[in-house]
């Protein structure tokens, strides 16, 4: 059978993978494989949510194996860290446990086709200390030891017995994106949520701090003027301070410090600016990749020097056709493509070559900061134009691209019976993760 390999289970490759499994897997038409280095997937975008404790994951994580195991693919766990084209090989790195054993050795799988799809790590440009004293929000794990770090800051807070220290419980994130602007107005609800219970001695409104620096002159900068002024607007109110204009040019433990001298003390800090793809891809076997290590694509995600490895995502320098610009590292890009991944790999199965080409489609943009307000506008072909959104409307059309994702993966009935079962159990739970 045809050898499908796709590495990197995120958004994009597991709704790839299941949709593949589910056709070629299931007919005995190809042989579907996935590689990750993780054992559970959590939807991207939520991760500000896991990272203030809004959201407990181990309520919304997807097992791999039995997404495989009910879609006729197969998962292997590791992360790709070589490849052979002239063997059409790719080598899995030895799986380490937390105690540095070897748990899995090196492996190798041959592909007719492989499909990488690994997404796209925070880029801290080398700043000076922001790789030792700041965390991002690329993975599940990062979101979860910043919740933890967070935690454990409010709970000295309150059992100390000195004053609380500048900086102690102030948070500093770098990048007014769509991530750091979504973390500061979560980190506020969730904060106010967790001093309630039995937290006496802080006081949210005078003792936890939220800031967001951000190198441009204003939030948001990829998205338009008038997003940026609404979402402004909400953070103010929420008396979030924002540094615009200020590049930051170290990180220390103690805080962060800018090119105009500003010092912002902070024991926490969150890097969301900038976004690279992971380095291992950097010239891998010779492929073709621009300065963030992404790899070059045509149209129809072949890599432009191997017609057989084909790159999706955020880790691809996909062109938008007639003009000199690429595909913009979102979410919705990633849906898009992996849709017309689909039919491209049910065609080379069959030995067709003229595969279809990618045609980006910008649906618009919204951002969440939940309870307070959500935020968008939506433009293209949905619309006709462009129309800015907020509040109830912008909020539900944000939570249909959650369900959107689910019903991809399990189905629609599997994903009401999952929703129905949320709301139910949510009214007996705490509202925010105290652990």
């Amino acid at each position: 059978m045809h050898k499908i390999v796709i590495v990197g289970g995120g958004a994009g490759g597991l709704e790839l993978a299941t949709k593949l499994g589910d056709s070629l897997g299931k007919k005995k038409k190809a042989e579907i494989t996935l590689i990750d280095c993780t054992k559970t997937h959590v939807w991207k975008p939520l991760l500000h949510e896991i990272a203030a404790g809004s959201m407990n994951p181990d309520k919304h994580e997807l097992e791999y194996m039995a997404q495989a195991h009910w879609h006729h693919f197969r998962f292997r766990l590791g992360r790709m860290d070589r490849l052979n084209r002239h063997k059409k090989e790719v080598s899995i790195a030895p799986y380490i446990d937390e105690d540095g054993k070897e748990i899995i050795p090196r492996r190798s799988f041959q592909y007719d086709t492989l499909i990488i799809s690994v997404g796209s790590t925070t880029n801290d440009f080398g700043i000076k200390g922001a790789a030792e004293h700041s965390i991002a929000l690329d993975t599940q794990e990062q979101a979860e030891v910043f919740h933890q770090k967070l935690h454990h800051a409010i709970l000295k807070a309150q059992t100390q017995k000195k004053a609380i220290q500048p900086g102690q419980l102030e948070v500093v994130i770098v990048g007014a994106g769509a991530t750091g602007v979504e973390l500061a107005a979560e980190l506020h609800k969730a904060t106010r949520e967790m001093t309630a219970y039995g937290i006496d001695r802080v006081n949210p409104d005078r003792d936890i701090k939220i800031s967001i620096i951000e190198a441009s002159s204003r939030l948001l900068p990829a998205l338009p003027k008038k997003l940026s002024h609404s979402v402004e607007l909400e953070l103010r109110k929420l008396r979030v301070h924002l540094y615009m204009g200020e590049r930051v040019t170290s990180v220390s433990a103690k805080g962060v410090t800018t090119h105009t001298k500003r010092f912002v003390p902070s024991a926490l800090v969150v890097w969301a600016a900038g976004v690279k793809a992971p380095d291992f891809l950097k010239k891998i076997d010779g492929l073709e990749t621009n300065s963030i290590n992404q790899l070059l694509v045509h149209t129809t995600l072949q890599t432009t020097r191997d017609d057989s490895i084909f790159a999706f995502g955020d880790c691809a320098a996909c062109p938008i056709d007639g003009t000199d610009q690429f595909v913009p590292p979102r979410a919705q890009a990633a849906h898009q493509q992996a849709s017309l991944l689909f039919k491209s790999m049910k065609m080379r199965v069959k030995g067709k070559v003229n595969l279809p080409q990618y045609i980006y489609k910008d649906y618009g943009s919204l951002v969440n900061m939940g309870e307070y307000s959500t935020v968008g506008n939506l433009m293209g072909s949905l619309m006709g134009g462009s129309m800015f959104i907020e509040g109830f409307i912008a909020r539900l059309m944000y939570q249909s691209l959650y369900k959107m994702h689910l019903m991809a993966l399990h189905g629609f009935m599997s994903t009401v019976l999952q929703t129905l079962a949320r709301i139910i159990t949510r009214r007996t739970e705490a509202q925010v993760k105290l652990h």
